[in-house]
């Protein structure tokens, strides 16, 4: 996880794979935390505690993890809920596309939030 981009950003547009925020593009995923938005790559049909080690990090920093889970709503793994509950955040999983509107809207004012979006391969 290399590469960041040391600020908060909204993100622009979502689809083909990838996100853009802040003149950029980035193909893969992304965690969108309050220390910036960092490349994330974590296998998409088995998301572990461990794909969140940066998430619970910064758990005093974030109210909500909004979650971007794909194409479609879909549940973390269990694991993954109680790790993000036992640190105090609550969580809101939903496709990716609703999961960077409500990111934005949220980050728009001024909210503690944080997202852990996985990509989707068509255009919005």
């Amino acid at each position: 996880m290399s590469r960041h981009y040391p600020g908060l950003a909204p993100i622009d547009a979502y689809g083909r794979g990838g996100f853009g925020f802040a003149g950029m593009s980035h193909r893969g995923a992304l965690l969108v935390l309050p220390s910036g938005i960092h490349a994330w790559s974590p296998d998409p049909a088995a998301l572990t505690v461990a794909d969140f080690t940066l998430v619970l990090a910064e758990a005093a920093a974030i109210d909500l993890v909004i979650i971007g889970m794909g194409h479609a709503m879909a549940r973390p793994p269990q694991a993954v809920r109680a790790a993000l509950a036992a640190a105090g955040l609550q969580h809101d999983a939903m496709a990716t596309g609703h999961a960077v509107a409500t990111y934005n809207l949220l980050l728009g004012e001024k909210r503690r939030v944080a997202a852990a979006l996985l990509p989707v391969h068509h255009a919005p």
